[in-house]
């Protein structure tokens, strides 16, 4: 059977392949899921069974965005506790989150990948690692919501089983036993992972931070997920009060101690690392751990800036990460290209930080880099996943920056003309098409209202 073929023309490109090629106008064609073929100037002539033509003057085409953090529960416990630092953030809200159910985490789910769809995400993922006692199939609803959707996922399927009585911050009743948390990671790899070039849903390991694991879950959980063949996930070094308790509770640093536990290598992603010194960065390196770096809600909570400039040149793999809509109340992964940029030229190295381009990069090739699919999506080349992004640059809020990469990362949030997930549309003329956005918004409200009053109730 002959592949349907997408030809998207007139626009200006930016691959981001390993050579950062660009074209001022060019072209790409899709066939089926795959990219076909990508060039300067205008679409072959004679393409066969080509069954849509998009005219994309004024536009740049990207790959297709990459989340690589995110807690999606949080959509419905927005702007709350706006003024404190992470651990008193997360003692005021556990007590809330610790009463979220099935319904609740399905709404919460459409809603933050509804939001990250319509603003160019084609892969999301979500660490979710709250399951209270009697709360239902969580994963099974976050996965569901994905599906919806219609966007590549990755559940980073968490665990705590360190409660207040064992010195954690979370409640007891929102904490899982060492063996009830790793026979349940397991059921869900084995029920959803996905491994083939195409996969829409896959599963990683991840326990959720020292100071609310056990060691041995975070042993075990390694084991398990090698054993599985899938990645692991979970924060690392986002705060000096996580320094200081590392060192008090094991005798060590973050870093030292993931190592210790089996937690540093090339299948090994970690959430923010603000506080990683020379040797840290090193051993980072060293080893091909990935980082997930979320400018946005490090700086809602006080915690830093990462030292990401150092990472890259180290050969650090770093994605960029949306982190939980708690600590990143607009829950948009395309305003953390700019927020990268901007935060980290805060940093050391000032204006030489960063530049728009190795923005870009971190939100597409990086974040796929940071989730094992490099070799899938997050550039546009001929063999890969159809995940692109087609952004309307033609706007008052554009129209006189003259570079379309410096305009996206720089300039007000671009609209989105069109958003395909291998091949499949996913957002036309800034709305989504997969998913009713007025509807979701009514049961994310709903659920919100519903939370806030059972955590009242006590």
């Amino acid at each position: 059977m002959a592949a349907s073929r997408i030809v998207i023309e007139n626009c200006a490109i930016a691959t981001v392949d390993a050579n950062d090629t660009e074209y001022a106008s060019g072209y790409v064609v899709v066939a089926d899921n795959l990219i076909e073929s990508v060039g300067a100037g205008s679409a072959p002539a004679g393409l066969e069974n080509v069954v849509r033509r998009v005219d994309g003057t004024d536009h740049l085409l990207t790959p297709g965005l990459v989340n690589t953090h995110h807690h999606f529960y949080q959509w419905i416990t927005r702007g709350l506790a706006t003024d404190h630092n992470l651990f008193n953030w997360l003692v005021a809200l556990y007590p809330t989150w610790a009463r979220i159910d099935e319904s609740m985490a399905r709404a919460a789910a459409q809603g933050s990948l509804a939001m990250m769809a319509r603003g160019g995400v084609t892969t999301a993922m979500d660490h979710h690692y709250v399951y209270p006692r009697g709360s239902g199939d969580l994963s099974g609803a976050i996965i569901g919501a994905a599906s919806e959707t219609g966007v590549r996922f990755t559940l980073a399927r968490g665990s705590m089983d360190r409660g207040e009585s064992d010195g954690g911050l979370p409640p007891d009743f929102a904490v899982e036993s060492l063996d009830d948390a790793l026979a349940a990671t397991e059921a869900t790899v084995d029920r959803y992972h996905d491994d083939s070039f195409d996969a829409m849903t896959q599963i990683a390991v991840a326990p959720c931070s020292p100071f609310s694991v056990s060691t041995e879950l975070m042993r075990q959980g390694a084991e398990l997920a090698r054993r599985k063949g899938v990645r692991l996930h979970t924060h690392g070094s986002e705060t000096v009060e996580e320094e200081q308790f590392c060192k008090e509770l094991f005798g060590m640093g973050p870093t030292d101690y993931f190592e210790s536990t089996g937690w540093l290598g090339s299948d090994v992603w970690m959430a923010h690392c603000v506080h990683m010194n020379d040797s840290d960065i090193a051993a980072f390196a060293r080893t091909g751990t990935g980082v997930a770096h979320c400018p946005s809600s490090n700086a809602r909570l006080g915690a830093g800036i990462a030292r990401v400039t150092d990472m890259l040149k180290a050969g650090v793999p770093v994605g960029l990460g949306v982190d939980g809509t708690a600590s990143n109340e607009s829950g948009e992964l395309h305003t953390e290209l700019r927020n990268a940029l901007l935060v980290n030229r805060l940093g050391a190295h000032r204006e030489a930080a960063l530049t728009a381009r190795q923005a870009l990069r971190l939100g597409t090739h990086g974040g796929a880099q940071v989730l094992g699919r490099a070799g899938q999506i997050g550039s546009i080349e001929a063999g890969k996943l159809a995940d692109l992004v087609l952004w309307k640059l033609d706007t008052l809020a554009h129209s006189s920056i003259a570079d379309p990469v410096v305009a996206l990362i720089l300039g007000a949030a671009a609209p989105v003309t069109l958003s395909l997930v291998g091949g499949r549309t996913v957002v036309e003329d800034n709305h989504l098409t997969t998913v009713d956005e007025d509807a979701v918004a009514r049961s994310t409200r709903t659920e919100a209202r519903r939370l806030a009053r059972i955590t009242a109730a006590g």
